[in-house]
C-alpha cells in the first residue's frame, strides 16, 4: 500500500508514519518541508501520484472561529480534490470525539467543518473520532501558565495513548472505507488536573498547577461529560498509568 500522511511530521503523524513503515508500506509525508502546502493545495498533485490512501492527521493552529472554519475546510477540500484527480481510493481523517457537543471553541468549529467536507466529498472515507490524548492535560498546563502557576480546569476525560490511536488509524487505512467510525477512547476515565500533575512529576517539572477555569486556555464549554466517548466506543488498551510509566 502506498500511503500519504497529511501532518506526517506532527505529534500523531510521526507515529502514523512509523507504524506504516513498520508494516512495509510506502509512505509520503504531506508537509511544507516536502513542498506541500495543505491550505493552498500547492504540491499536492505531485505528492499524491500513485497513492492508495491518505491519512489526514493535520492540526492547523487557529485563533478564531472564522479562521478555523476557513482553514479546516480548505485543507480537506484541497486534499479531497487532489485525491480524486489522483485516483486515491480511501481518505482517513482523525477527528475528535464529542466535536458536535463543544460549542464556542474555534478548533471544534473547524473539526465540525472538516467532518462535513469529508462526508460530502468525492473520495470514500473513514472519519475516526478520538478522545483526548494522555499528554493533553500537561499541554493545557503549558498553555495556561501565568506568573509561574499553571491553570488546568477540572475536566473529565477518557484519554487515549497517542500510540494507540496511531495504530487504529493505520488499521483502518488498510481496510475498506467505513464512513464515520465509532469513537475511539482509552480504557479509564481520568481527572485532567491529576493527570497534569502526575505528568509533570514524571518529567521532574516542579511548576505548580492550580485547578481552575480562570486563566485556563479552555472554557466552561468543556465541563461535564462532553469530552467522553459516545455509546459503542472502541476501547484502546493503554491506561494513563501505563503510558506515564513509559515516558
Amino acid at each position: 500500500m502506498r500511503s500519504a500522511v497529511a501532518g506526517g511530521t506532527g505529534r500523531i503523524g510521526t507515529l502514523v508514519v512509523e507504524r506504516l513503515r513498520a508494516r512495509d508500506h510506502e509512505v509520503v509525508s504531506l508537509s511544507r518541508g516536502q513542498g506541500v502546502d495543505l491550505v493552498t493545495g500547492e504540491g499536492l498533485d505531485g505528492a499524491l501520484a500513485g497513492i492508495d490512501v491518505v491519512i489526514d492527521v493535520s492540526n492547523p493552529a487557529v485563533a478564531d472561529v472564522p479562521t478555523a472554519e476557513r482553514v479546516f475546510a480548505a485543507v480537506s477540500e484541497n486534499l479531497l480534490a487532489a485525491e480524486a484527480r489522483a485516483g486515491v481510493g480511501h481518505h482517513v481523517a482523525l477527528s475528535i470525539a464529542g466535536a458536535s457537543r463543544v460549542l464556542g471553541n474555534p478548533h471544534y468549529f473547524g473539526k465540525r467543518v472538516q467532518e462535513r467536507v469529508v462526508a460530502t466529498g468525492p473520495v470514500p472515507y473513514t472519519t475516526v473520532p478520538a478522545t483526548q490524548f494522555h499528554d493533553f492535560p500537561a499541554m493545557i498546563a503549558d498553555w495556561s501558565t501565568v506568573d509561574g502557576v499553571s491553570h488546568v480546569p477540572p475536566l473529565l476525560l477518557q484519554p487515549i495513548a497517542p500510540e494507540d490511536i496511531a495504530g487504529v488509524l493505520v488499521e483502518l487505512a488498510e481496510g475498506e472505507p467505513q464512513g464515520r467510525y465509532a469513537d475511539v477512547a482509552g480504557p479509564l476515565t481520568e481527572d485532567a488536573v491529576d493527570m497534569a500533575r502526575r505528568t509533570r512529576s514524571a518529567r521532574r517539572d516542579a511548576r505548580p498547577i492550580r485547578a481552575s477555569w480562570q486563566g485556563s486556555a479552555l472554557g466552561v464549554e468543556f465541563a461535564g461529560e462532553v469530552l467522553l466517548p459516545g455509546e459503542g466506543a472502541r476501547i484502546a488498551p493503554t491506561t494513563f498509568d501505563e503510558w506515564l510509566a513509559a515516558i
